[in-house]
Formats: structure tokens, C-alpha cells, sequence
């Protein structure tokens, strides 16, 4: 089934369509052949009931929509420009300023192509006429951009939480605990930060060395300095918004999806604010978001076929019984389903990584004692990594499409490669100390 999925998708039909289709091909095949039952597919509908009822899954559009108007109303616009103004006469001051403003965009969008379009349209020319280096523009561009996987709020950890929550009741089920704890995407967002915050440094540490060793690579921006009530006036309200949003989940003042509700509103307000919002402007948001959301909640549903359908073949036994016999145990276990995760990267987009393979060998791994928290951020990063690694991933693709001709491929994939090392680098580090990822829910859980 996964073969044939990975083949029809190569073909260039659309994911939501391929996860259903392969699913009721190869469903209707076994029933002719009697090897499949078709009662399984009576559970579809109460399936689907209980996605489209899914409280959590509303942060979802919301989160999508306070993307969709921070980016139409010149917002990441105006706060690269004033960090830029900052920053620019430090040598490698524009790269830092990059990599921040994608921070703040990527903790406001959640979405690695949205992050990445956009800093290569806002940023990219501005790096390549101040005379960096065409590869470290690139690569930094890439790299910031994909930060929208593990800085929360992020849409990813929204999707991932609510799948792990699931996962690890039905493993405690599993052993038989009937009183099960729950993890909420409340959890994954507190455990997110620390590496999040983490990439951030290092990305901007890389970035200073270069300019430090190699000065001709990034060059300091000749600029005037910028006025105080400037700097404030382009700072603050993006900021502010970012923190009300992320200090209401971390005090526990609001669930994630009434804090996306929030956000939202606060993010037309500030559009409303700077004149940067008008009906037709607030129809092509509302459009944008409905269009995304969609696509997002059909790859759910063909998500959710594949699954019952792989199910009723006895899938989920085979892939248990294989991490049985794996070598290493639970070490061993979770190395093999890193490498598939980092592998699918190249081919699926992390809402059919997370709706797909997550239900499957979330339940075994974390029945084996893995933590549900430090898993799901593992598995973050691991298809930030895979997004970013050369020749397939999604964000070179989402740069070479908004990047200039006189721009190389070959440049953009040399520019990644560093920054590819620093993930991998944390992925390692979190491998190693656990605490990076579960300190900070603990802390705040007490």
C-alpha cells in the first residue's frame, strides 16, 4: 500500500486523493479475493464524525488564518526592514536579521512554504545586493523558513499533538492502564521551545562566525540608524501578538485553540490598525485560509481510510511484531522509524507524515516507554531536517521557485549543508538529554 501510494504520488495526483484511493483499491481488491473484511469500512464515518468534531483541530484555520493576514498586510514586510535597520551595520547583522524575522513569521504562519516564500521574496534580494555570499543567503533563507515545523504555535505540533494524544492513550489502553494520562498540544508547544529556541541561537552563531572569519561573505549593510519610535512602532505589535497568543497556552489561561481564536482577531486588528485591510483584501485571507484548511482536513480523511484499511489487512501487527524482533529494543525501534520519518520527507508533506505513519508506530513505540512529548519533538525536527536535505526537500524547491535565475541550484543546496549539520546536531543532543524537551512541561505542570 505504501509503494503504491509513494508511485501514484510520483505520478503527480494529489495526496488527499491518492491516501483514499490507493486505500479503496486495495480494499475492494481483498474483499474480491476475500483476504480483507469488509466491515472495517463501517467504521469510516464515525471516524470522520469524530475528526470534524475534534475541538483541538479548530486551531487548525485559525492559526492558518492569523498566518494568511500577517503576511498579506506587509507585516513580516516592515519588521525585516526595521530588524534589518538594526542590525545591518554589524557584519553578518542582515543574516541575523533574517534569521529572527523568520522566527517571528514562522511562530506566526506555522507553515514551512508560506516562511519560506516569503523571506526569499522579502530578504533574498536585499542579502545578494548587500554582497553576501550567495549560498549563505540561500541556505539561511531555507533553514529559517523551516523553523515553522517546531516553533510554536506551529501547525505541525497542533496536528502532531492531537495524534500523539491519541497514540499514547491507546498505548496505555494497550497495557492495560484504564485510567490513562493524556498529552495535549498545550505540552508539545511548552517542549518545543527549548530546542526551537536552541536552533535559533545556533543558526545565528553560524552565521556570526562566517561573517567573523570570512568578512567578504556578510558584509555589514551600509545604513542610516534607525529612530526609536521606528523600531517600536514596527516591533512591538507583531511581538506582542506572538506573546499574548503563546503566553496564554504557557500559563494555562487559554487551550491552544483559544488562543488561536485569539490570535487571529489580534492579528486583523493589527492589520486594521496600519490601513492594510479592506473587504476584497479580506476576501482573498479568507480564501487563501479556506483553500489550506481544505486541503489539510481531506488529506485527514484520505489519512484516515488509509489507515483503517492497512489496519484491516493486519498491518499494524506485522510493524508491531517487526519492532519486536529489531535488534537494540527500543533504541532500535526508534532509530528504524526516524530513518522511514527523515525518508518520507522527501516525498510527503508533514500532514500526511503525521495522519499516516504517526497512527501507526506512535501507539507500539510509546507502549515500549517512549515519552509522547520528546517523541513528537523528535519527530519534528527530524522532517525539519528532512525538508531541508538536498536533492528533494520541500524547502529548496519553495526557494528555487521565488529565487532569482542568476541564483544556482547547486548554490542553495551548498547553502544548506551547515545548517543541515546544527539540526542534526540537536536531533542528537535531544537523543542524548531527553530533558531538553520534557524539563519545561514538568516544570510548569507542578
Amino acid at each position: 500500500m505504501f509503494a503504491a501510494v509513494c508511485l501514484t504520488l510520483m505520478l503527480g495526483y494529489p495526496v488527499a486523493f491518492t491516501l483514499a484511493g490507493t486505500a479503496l483499491a486495495f480494499a475492494a481488491g481483498g474483499i474480491i479475493a476475500g483476504v480483507f473484511d469488509a466491515s472495517f469500512l463501517s467504521a469510516l464515518p464515525g471516524r470522520l464524525f469524530g475528526t470534524v468534531n475534534n475541538a483541538t483541530l479548530i486551531a487548525v484555520p485559525l492559526f492558518i488564518l492569523m498566518g494568511v493576514i500577517l503576511e498579506k498586510s506587509r507585516v513580516a514586510e516592515e519588521l525585516l526592514a526595521s530588524m534589518a535597520r538594526v542590525f545591518g551595520r554589524l557584519r553578518g547583522g542582515l543574516g541575523i536579521s533574517v534569521i529572527l524575522v523568520g522566527t517571528l513569521l514562522a511562530a506566526s504562519t506555522g507553515i514551512v512554504g508560506a516562511t519560506v516564500v516569503t523571506m526569499g521574496l522579502l530578504s533574498l534580494p536585499s542579502m545578494l545586493q548587500g554582497g553576501y555570499k550567495p549560498s549563505l543567503a540561500a541556505g539561511t533563507i531555507c533553514a529559517t523558513g523551516t523553523l515553522g515545523q517546531i516553533i510554536p504555535p506551529s501547525i505541525a505540533l497542533v496536528l502532531l499533538g492531537d495524534v500523539l494524544s491519541s497514540a499514547y492513550q491507546q498505548a496505555q489502553l494497550s497495557m492495560n492502564i484504564f485510567n490513562p494520562k493524556t498529552v495535549s498540544v498545550g505540552d508539545l508547544f511548552i517542549g518545543a521551545l527549548l530546542p526551537g529556541l536552541l536552533l535559533v541561537a545556533l543558526y545565528m552563531v553560524y552565521v556570526l562566525v562566517v561573517a567573523w572569519l570570512k568578512p567578504e561573505q556578510a558584509p555589514p549593510a551600509e545604513q542610516e540608524p534607525v529612530p526609536a519610535s521606528e523600531l517600536l512602532k514596527g516591533l512591538v505589535p507583531p511581538l506582542l501578538l506572538i506573546a499574548v497568543v503563546l503566553g496564554s497556552i504557557l500559563v494555562g489561561a487559554a487551550t491552544p485553540t483559544e488562543a488561536a481564536g485569539v490570535g487571529a482577531v489580534g492579528a486583523l486588528l493589527l492589520a486594521l490598525a496600519k490601513g492594510q485591510m479592506d473587504f476584497s483584501r479580506l476576501r482573498e485571507v479568507s480564501r487563501d485560509t479556506m483553500e489550506v484548511t481544505c486541503m489539510v482536513f481531506m488529506i485527514l480523511i484520505g489519512a484516515a481510510l488509509f489507515s483503517l484499511v492497512f489496519r484491516g489487512f493486519g498491518g499494524e501487527e506485522l510493524i508491531h511484531h517487526f519492532f519486536e524482533q529489531l535488534p537494540g529494543g527500543v533504541l532500535g525501534a526508534t532509530l528504524v522509524v526516524m530513518l522511514i520519518i527523515f525518508l518520507l520527507g522527501f516525498i510527503l508533506d508533514f500532514i500526511e507524515i503525521t495522519f499516516v505513519v504517526v497512527p501507526i508506530v506512535g501507539p507500539i513505540l510509546l507502549a515500549m516507554g517512549l515519552d509522547p512529548i520528546w517523541l513528537g519533538i523528535m519527530i519534528a525536527i527530524n522532517l525539519q531536517t528532512s525538508f531541508l536535505t538536498p536533492p528533494f526537500g520541500f524547502a529548496l524547491f519553495y526557494l528555487r521557485g521565488v529565487a532569482p535565475d542568476s541564483l544556482a541550484t547547486g548554490a542553495i543546496y551548498r547553502g544548506v549543508i551547515p545548517f543541515i549539520i546544527i539540526q542534526l546536531s540537536v536531533l542528537v543532543a535531544l537523543w542524548m538529554w531527553p530533558a531538553l524537551a520534557t524539563w519545561l512541561p514538568a516544570q510548569l505542570a507542578r
